[in-house]
């Protein structure tokens, strides 16, 4: 039986729980469901989940800022918030370990449209690959999650007009480039290598999604060696409720209980 995996950004999960959250989450059935950018603090919201999950939360210090969770149907051998060693103010790591695996949702820091936060979002990067390269020599890793770049051209609209924005400059392409290159695999890649015009995230300016001027910034990424028990990389670009929209991952059994 496949292991089924969804990630999404829900751009505040008080406003996406108001806008069809839940009817999604009932209707895709996932063993594990992760979220970024929940803009929640502990108690502001109370979710009543179909199916015995248990609630992993990693909150922001900031009010109405970042942050993310977890939603299992395993109870996992162990949590961590934030990377190994470090406490994490903008919530945005969760790391759950099982038996045959480690999963990891991530908000990657954003570099921000004036690229005032580009340096910091480089070190973070540094600092996240070692990380999940220190885990990977344990057991495999699965990653989801934002990753606030557009890896290729093939993973935008306007990849000429966007050269060097946020989002897209050399600098995060190449930390991408680099973490992929330390043992890890694009799923959605893996499958669908030259498929266009497959986007998870698009501009609130008028008309952009419906005229899919996108860009694929929302990743399931999975240590090489499980790349052969990749079932299905998905984009569910249908589903509104957020800016972006729900990625997933179907994997064979990884030794579930």
């Amino acid at each position: 039986m496949a292991l089924k995996l969804v990630s999404w950004n829900v751009n505040g999960l008080r406003s996406c729980v108001s806008n069809g959250f839940l009817d999604y989450f009932h209707e895709v059935k996932a063993d594990i469901f992760c979220v970024q950018e929940t803009k929640l603090q502990a108690g502001q919201i109370a979710l009543e989940l179909e199916g015995q999950y248990e609630q992993y939360w990693n909150y922001a210090e900031k009010k109405g800022y970042s942050g993310t969770a977890v939603f299992t149907k395993e109870t996992p051998l162990s949590v961590r918030y934030g990377l190994e060693d470090e406490t994490e103010p903008e919530g945005r790591v969760i790391t759950l370990e099982f038996d045959a695996f480690y999963l990891l949702t991530v908000y990657t820091p954003n570099a921000k449209r004036d690229l005032s936060r580009l340096d910091y979002r480089i070190d973070w990067e540094d600092r996240f690959r070692t990380y999940v390269q220190q885990l990977d020599t344990s057991k495999p890793v699965v990653i989801c999650g934002d990753l606030n770049v557009a890896h290729q051209e093939i993973d935008l609209k306007n990849a000429k007009g966007n050269r060097g924005n946020s989002g897209f400059t050399e600098q995060e392409r190449a930390k991408l480039t680099q973490l992929l290159d330390s043992g890890f695999t694009d799923s959605f890649r893996c499958l669908y290598p030259d498929r266009t015009d497959a986007y998870s995230w698009w501009s609130n300016m008028p008309k952009v999604r419906e005229r899919n001027v996108g860009w694929r910034i929302d990743y399931f990424l999975v240590s090489s060696r499980l790349s052969p028990l990749i079932v299905e990389a998905s984009i569910d670009a249908h589903v509104l409720g957020s800016d972006h929209c729900p990625v997933g991952l179907e994997l064979q059994s990884l030794g579930r209980k």
